[in-house]
């Protein structure tokens, strides 16, 4: 008899392939644009500049991402992960932007070379598998559920309550009129009751693409409303071939590279919290070559991002909530998605009508998964032994008032020098690190029988 093969390499039908990838595509697809539209903001581009921009970063989306749900030799995870352009690396690129010595140049020279340092680094960073165990995993997981909750409540009220905005050439941040409106909340309450009711009251596909069809409804109901505007359907282009080293070959500066190496570090350690609670959700162990295979990737996308005219990527945390929201676990089904975002990036009119959905419609959607992650945490936490070893009370209550300052207090560290601005204002690196040293205080590096077990599923794992 065939030993039935894990539910993460299950292979779906082609419609349900199709409906769960684009549920992923559509949880996704807001962040995936941002940053092209701050840094070409920064840049000055012209609209149709940031529009190629956006084109190129969905096409790296999705090629990243299939190389990392699929695998290729050392590469990929294995797991349902989708890949995007990383929010650390803002700060370093705008202030790139900013300075007239460098060019869009430098900073896809700096991206590349810090891809490749990426690469390099990811089977030493894996090592520090066995310094993360429940009490840190659990803690570091719920520190990123609710510094993602930030996300889903601003979805949900319509956005960011400052916003970027082109203004004669210039990238211009101005209060959003249409923040907390009562219409954005009650499509948003409305898609969270749609997707409560889809869940608990159907079953099989329908209940496992209850986010879609949460959307699904407030998006019609948007439609109707008048508050869906396809303005530009008509100008977008039918197909857009992405071609590298659009803007001219990297140049290289040894400063804005330092810069962009110290952004990889942070999201190496937020990728390894992000693959750790992926790994509780689906069921599978992530040790230390597993990570390996998974950080390599956010290198590769890295380097293919610098030769694309693209950002550097890592794996995006609100689809790790929507695998737990929704119990699929193949991994096919983001290989798919990387598909459909393939694709948005070479027929841009596709693109242009996702962008069409209004993010409080994606707000009801994100405070679920979202939510999904930090409950993820806190069923790890609860097989912390926290009756015999009280001191573990203190590494979780630390650790995580720490990774809330950035959250609640954004310019607590401002007096800081610049160049820390990417680790202090990570609440996720801030909280594992935390976690990390206070476990070792009070812990040690953990218990002959814990780096047993830790050492026999290294082992399980040795054949891939």
């Amino acid at each position: 008899m065939q030993t039935p093969s894990h539910p993460v390499d299950e292979r779906l039908p082609i419609f349900k392939l199709f409906a769960l990838g684009m549920q992923h595509v559509l949880v996704m697809y807001a962040g995936a644009i941002a940053v092209p539209l701050i840094i070409g903001g920064a840049l000055n581009l012209p609209k149709s500049e940031i529009a190629y921009l956006i084109s190129a970063d969905l096409f790296c989306c999705g090629l990243v991402t299939i190389i990392q749900s699929a695998g290729i030799w050392k590469f990929g995870i294995r797991m349902p992960v989708m890949m995007g352009v990383t929010f650390a690396a803002v700060g370093p690129m705008v202030a790139m932007a900013n300075n007239p010595s460098l060019s869009i140049l430098h900073i896809y020279g700096a991206v590349i070379a810090s891809g490749v340092f990426c690469i390099l680094a990811s089977p030493y960073m894996s090592k520090l598998m066995r310094y993360f165990p429940p009490v840190v995993t659990g803690t570091v997981i719920t520190v990123i559920g609710v510094s993602l909750m930030g996300v889903g409540i601003n979805w949900a009220a319509g956005g960011q309550p400052v916003i970027g905005k082109l203004v004669d050439g210039v990238f211009v941040k101005i209060p959003n009129p249409d923040y907390g409106s009562p219409l954005s909340l009650s499509i948003a309450a409305i898609v969270l009751v749609s997707i409560l009711l889809i869940t608990k009251y159907t079953k099989g596909f329908i209940s496992n693409i209850s986010v879609l069809m949460g959307m699904v409804v407030g998006f019609v109901i948007a439609f109707a409303l008048g508050k869906i505007s396809f303005t530009g359907l008509d100008a977008a282009e039918w197909f857009a071939f992405i071609k590298p080293f659009h803007y001219g070959m990297p140049q290289f500066d040894i400063a804005s590279i330092i810069s962009m190496c110290l952004v990889m570090i942070v999201t190496m350690i937020e990728s390894t919290g992000m693959f750790m609670a992926l790994g509780d959700i689906v069921g599978k162990k992530v040790d230390d070559k597993t990570l390996a295979r998974g950080l390599r990737v956010d290198g590769l996308g890295t380097v293919i991002g610098g030769l694309f005219n693209t950002f550097p990527y890592t794996s995006f945390s609100q689809n790790v909530g929507l695998v737990g929201v929704t119990g699929v676990r193949s991994r096919f089904v983001c290989v798919a998605a990387g598909v459909i975002l393939i694709a948005f990036g070479l027929f841009p009119k596709m693109a242009h009508v996702a962008a069409s959905i209004p993010q409080f419609v994606l707000g009801g959607a994100g405070i679920v998964m979202f939510g999904m992650v930090a409950a993820t945490g806190i069923k790890i936490l609860s097989k912390v032994d926290f009756q015999t070893n009280r001191n573990n009370l203190f590494v979780v209550a630390i650790s995580i008032g720490v990774g809330m300052i950035p959250i609640v207090a954004p310019t607590f560290f401002d007096k800081m020098p610049h160049v820390l601005g990417t680790i202090f204002h990570s609440g996720i690196l801030l909280a594992s690190a935390m976690a990390v040293i206070l476990n070792l205080f009070f812990n040690g590096r953990g218990s002959q029988e814990d780096v047993a077990r830790y050492a026999v599923a290294a082992a399980q794992s040795s054949d891939h």
